[in-house]
């Protein structure tokens, strides 16, 4: 490690000469100075990797010091060391966006805890990370072959999902390797759970099903309804449980978390399919059966997300439960500030849906362009942009003008995202979908050992469009491509965040409980 250079800046640094040298055994570099004028002097001309600021000295004092310096330095950690406890001072401090703050008098190792907390702490949290994994590895690896039930395997993806985000704050790409083939392994055997259970999990009061989107309203949403405030359920589309863990932290500074839980999705896990679900709290073929006008199949013209708010409106009557509701979309910008102008009054009905659509945008758009793809090239980046997106969106300007009302606020999603490496050759007529993650048809030729097929869509909940219909869906990170201009294909889409297919990523998504702090 290269040498760490301080500046200590103290109208008594003669009192701290045995504190300094305590330092300098410690292998830092300490460069002492008595006064505010000559540290923002000395700064001028010297690299600095922290400054130690007493807060009272002659000429100017500490606090004037720091604001000097974060003029012209806004990364320069500033430790402040002060005789006085008084809180507007401590205020002032940290409104100048100090590093840390200590108390005199201070000894050795306090000073010594707070530059290991600013300078070393990225290389010890990384190996603590890193430790602390492999130590999970082995307990991970071991459920993975334990022949793990739809909860477990919730459970299973949960702590990976965490892990991943740890190590992404740690430098040590090997072991980040380890747990990306570890996460691969996991969605392998997850594929094969899915083949095993799926169709039983389609029967009628199946008590061994998860919760999945048909049943999310009624199993997860009503008994988290409160009578006695107004409540909001909130549907972002294509968020990814990862996604969700990235966002929580800002829901947080106005909201209080009370639950949080996942779900199922439905294959496929696409808009039409698992959010239809949803709002009607019905599986697709029983969707077809009962709304045969609004329901539209992939090769039909039309909008397949038109009807949400009828089917919605018929689920809460089947419920027997007040049907009194606001059902907002937000698509583009428009809609957004419509949301924001009209927040006010949703407090006037017992239950608000408003399905934000921006993650699934941003995941169509990245496909297609090339900027979106350097800007969320991977997980960690993806992650990025969407908690970016949500700090500076409508929908949390939104929510920020109703948090100091007493409101009960309901977070879901309709499915995730898995980004797509292998591809997968199929074979279909002119009928055939052009989905990356599932297709249906009438002459399907594939390999078997590649995909989930389901000869009779109505095992997986689905309709039949035509008699000789079938379903198939991609597993673990495939895509599936055409033998027609393949290559093209299958460079232009390799990397892109699909959904529609079987991944943890795609199907085990969040829902979560808030309420006013």
């Amino acid at each position: 490690m290269n040498q760490i250079n301080i500046l200590w800046v103290d109208d008594e640094i003669d009192s701290l000469k045995s504190q300094i040298i305590f330092l300098e055994n410690k292998g830092y570099k300490v460069s002492a100075l008595t006064n505010g004028y000559d540290a923002l002097e000395f700064l001028k001309d010297n690299i600095v990797d922290v400054v130690l600021l007493d807060e009272s000295m002659p000429g100017i004092t500490g606090l004037e010091t720091l604001a000097r310096i974060r003029e012209n330095n806004q990364q320069v950690p500033v430790v402040m060391i002060t005789k006085n406890e008084a809180e507007n001072v401590m205020d002032e401090a940290i409104g100048s966006q100090i590093t840390d703050y200590l108390i005199k008098p201070v000894n050795p190792n306090q000073v010594l805890l707070s530059l290991k907390k600013i300078i070393d702490n990225k290389r010890l949290v990384a190996e603590k990370t890193t430790t602390a994994y492999q130590q999970q590895f082995r307990t991970l690896f071991m459920a993975l072959n334990d022949n793990p039930n739809h909860a477990e395997w919730a459970d299973i993806y949960k702590k990976l999902v965490y892990w991943e985000m740890e190590m992404s704050k740690s430098d040590s790409p090997e072991m980040l390797e380890v747990l990306h083939s570890q996460k691969a392994e996991a969605n392998t055997e997850f594929a094969k759970f899915i083949a095993r259970h799926y169709s039983s999990w389609m029967q009628p009061k199946n008590e061994d099903a998860p919760v999945m989107s048909h049943t999310l309203f009624r199993d997860k949403i009503v008994p988290y309804m409160d009578p006695s405030v107004p409540n909001f359920f909130i549907l972002i589309d294509n968020l990814r449980y990862d996604q969700w863990k990235t966002i929580q932290p800002i829901f947080a500074e106005s909201f209080r978390l009370m639950e949080e839980d996942t779900f199922y999705s439905i294959l496929p896990t696409s808009t039409q399919y698992s959010r239809n679900a949803i709002f009607a709290g019905m599986l697709p073929a029983e969707i077809e059966a009962k709304f045969p006008e609004e329901w539209k199949n992939d090769d039909e013209q039309g909008g397949k997300n038109l009807y949400e708010e009828s089917f919605f409106a018929a689920q809460l009557q089947r419920l027997k439960m007040d049907s009194r509701f606001s059902y907002t979309k937000v698509i583009n910008h428009a809609d957004g500030q419509h949301l924001v102008n009209n927040m006010h009054n949703m407090l006037d009905y017992p239950l608000n849906v408003i399905v934000y659509n921006f993650v699934d945008m941003l995941s169509h758009a990245r496909t297609e362009m090339e900027v979106l793809k350097e800007l969320a090239g991977d997980e960690v980046s993806y992650r990025s942009i969407t908690a970016s997106w949500f700090e500076h969106s409508h929908l949390h300007q939104a929510l920020r003008k109703v948090a100091d009302r007493k409101i009960n606020l309901i977070i879901a999603t309709d499915h995730g995202s898995v980004r797509v490496k292998t591809p997968v050759k199929v074979i279909g007529d002119k009928q055939t979908t052009t989905n990356l993650r599932y297709k249906h048809g009438r002459n399907l030729n594939y390999d078997p050992k590649e995909v989930l097929a389901f000869r009779d869509p109505r095992d997986a909940g689905l309709p039949k469009p035509n008699v000789n219909s079938s379903y198939i869906f991609a597993r673990e990170d495939g895509y599936l491509c055409y033998p027609n201009n393949y290559n093209y294909f299958v460079n232009y889409y390799r990397n892109t965040f699909q959904h529609g297919g079987i991944s943890m990523e795609e199907m085990i998504v969040p829902v979560a409980r808030m309420v006013s702090k």
